[in-house]
């Protein structure tokens, strides 16, 4: 009998689907976090062969072959790239891409990553970087005595320095966009990576080429709707019974040939 093992395929697809489901409720207040949905898929199947019979035709047989399911399984946690809503704060460097884009950042490690989280702060050396300290790239230094800090739609960061009338731009902002998106990587952190499957980051100026535009003082919300969470928590839990009944009923239907 293969009801256990069927069985036991379902409880654990349904109990990874809700790690997926716990860890998006988790980081409903994260910054630019994309939430996660489980992709299911079914395993192989057994052939299963019984005599032919006659159908109620005249000369017609039915097939003799019979196909089972041998169960489920979670093949990928796709991401749903989709942005979040944006809200209005105080920070001057707290920056949103309104439309398709990540900022670039330099990780420690030399590689870089991809951000909508734009939080963004200056360091001891002036230089704009996230909350991690990892630098915004192409490295942006924000003079000390700069004041009136302004970031406009195309990422030019314009301050007035003292002695001038007019702003000054003492940096620019970039974005990146891939072919797809949602085959980044995540590494934590808001950050992502690019693979092959999201392709080589295009490099532009906001607001041109298709890229978004930045916004000064809002920040990107995460997309997580808590109320379609619970819900697809609350499946996952009546699959995982189901299958834990369907469990029980099978050792059961066993247990004489065991005796």
């Amino acid at each position: 009998m293969q009801a256990l093992r069927i069985a036991a395929s379902g409880m654990m697809a349904q109990t990874r689907n809700t790690e997926i489901i716990a860890n998006n409720l988790a980081n409903m207040n994260t910054t630019a976090f994309q939430r996660s949905r489980a992709d299911f898929s079914d395993l192989l199947y057994k052939t299963i062969a019984r005599p032919e019979s006659t159908s109620s035709q005249a000369g017609e047989l039915i097939n003799p072959t019979v196909f089972a399911g041998m169960g489920v399984q979670i093949i990928s946690a796709y991401r749903i790239s989709e942005p979040g809503a944006l809200t209005q704060t105080s920070g001057t460097f707290d920056l949103a891409v309104r439309g398709e884009g990540y900022f670039p950042i330099q990780r420690p490690n030399g590689e870089v990553g991809y951000t909508r989280a734009g939080r963004f702060e200056v360091n001891q050396d002036g230089i704009l970087v996230t909350s991690q300290g990892f630098i915004v790239d192409p490295g942006v230094s924000i003079p000390p005595n700069a004041t009136d800090i302004t970031v406009n739609n195309s990422g030019e960061i314009l301050a007035k320095l003292p002695g001038q009338d007019t702003p000054t731009n003492v940096g620019s902002l970039q974005l990146a966009q891939f072919p797809n998106p949602a085959g980044l990587r995540a590494e934590g952190d808001s950050l992502f990576t690019e693979t092959d499957a999201s392709g080589a980051a295009l490099i532009g100026t906001p607001g041109a080429d298709s890229l978004g535009e930045i916004l000064q003082g809002y920040i990107e919300t995460s997309n997580v709707n808590p109320i379609d969470e619970i819900t697809t928590m609350i499946k996952a839990q009546r699959a995982y019974d189901m299958n834990a009944k369907m469990m029980s009923a099978a050792d059961q239907m066993m247990a004489p040939s065991r005796n």
